[in-house]
């Protein structure tokens, strides 16, 4: 609980420093290439090295990929439907379609779980909310944002992003024991990832940003913690007929608000920041009210 509080209060930061003008105007583009350079990486490199994958955890690995491809087509559809601008569509898509299953997500597993889960949760993050950002999350962003989108650019940007890089050397040195001063070293700084985000994205929130963007979020959200969580249980329970704590964690994590790295990686692009910041920071309040009522939910799986 207290890694929740410390999160809800840099968001309130970000807010209260964005609307005093306490930083400089564009401080949030640092505190965002900081996270996507050193925070980010810096976690995967902390988390891959200690994950033990079995074959009951191939549908949790499964699950944020399956969430993000059908956000991707409903966000597509409701967006032709509801004439939104492509960057618009394709914001939704990153902060929509990936859930956060690690700043917040990991604290509410321990809270309502226990710490014995948290193993589940930290692989859903790292094997598929991140690695799927890293990759169609990277191509979404290239595509709907206005700058170059040939196929060898695209390709470029998802090679190059650095937290890909960080997974690829991450699994590589698996097998390698880390030095205490390195686990030391990568823990401080992967500690700075959520605090950071949350302050940054709070920065970037103006009350002004509600105005047109209503009927974006609404949709966003409505996704994000109902609809996007609503298909993958019924895939995974009505379909597949899959049962059991492992499976409780893993529709819990679907459920989780916005992703902040999805944010991140968004706001760099220029997929409409102002919706980005809104969606993030409304979903991740209003995730605090939904997530217990999945919790009651989940009981019978």
């Amino acid at each position: 609980m207290a890694n929740i509080i410390l999160l809800f209060g840099c968001l309130l930061l970000g807010v209260v420093f964005g609307m005093t003008k306490r930083f400089p105007e564009n401080a949030h583009l640092a505190l965002n290439a900081f996270i996507l350079h050193i925070s980010l990486p810096a976690m995967i490199f902390l988390y891959i090295h200690n994950i033990h994958l079995h074959s009951e955890l191939i549908l949790s690995v499964a699950m944020p990929w399956l969430l993000f491809a059908f956000g991707c087509g409903f966000f597509y559809l409701i967006g032709r439907f509801l004439g939104f601008s492509r960057p618009t569509t394709g914001g939704l898509m990153l902060v929509g379609g990936l859930a956060n299953t690690s700043f917040v997500g990991l604290p509410m597993i321990e809270a309502f779980y226990g710490k014995a889960d948290l193993a589940t949760g930290i692989l859903i993050d790292q094997l598929g909310t991140y690695l799927v950002l890293s990759t169609l999350g990277i191509l979404v962003a290239a595509s709907f944002s206005s700058g170059n989108t040939r196929p060898g650019a695209v390709v470029l940007r998802i090679v190059t992003f650095p937290p890909l890089i960080a997974l690829v050397i991450a699994l590589a040195l698996m097998k390698v024991t880390y030095p205490a001063w390195a686990q030391h070293l990568l823990l401080s700084l992967a500690a700075t990832l959520g605090p950071l985000a949350l302050v940054s994205v709070g920065l970037q929130l103006r009350l002004e940003a509600f105005r047109g963007n209503v009927a974006a979020m609404v949709a966003g959200l409505g996704y994000k913690l109902v609809l996007g969580p609503a298909i993958v249980a019924l895939i995974y329970v009505g379909w597949l007929h899959r049962h059991g704590p492992i499976m409780q964690v893993t529709l819990f994590e679907a459920a989780m608000g916005p992703q902040i790295g999805g944010a991140i990686v968004g706001i760099q692009y220029g997929l409409n920041p102002a919706l980005i910041t809104l969606v993030v920071a409304v979903g991740i309040v209003l995730s605090f009210l939904t997530l217990p009522v999945w919790y009651y939910l989940l009981i019978p799986v």
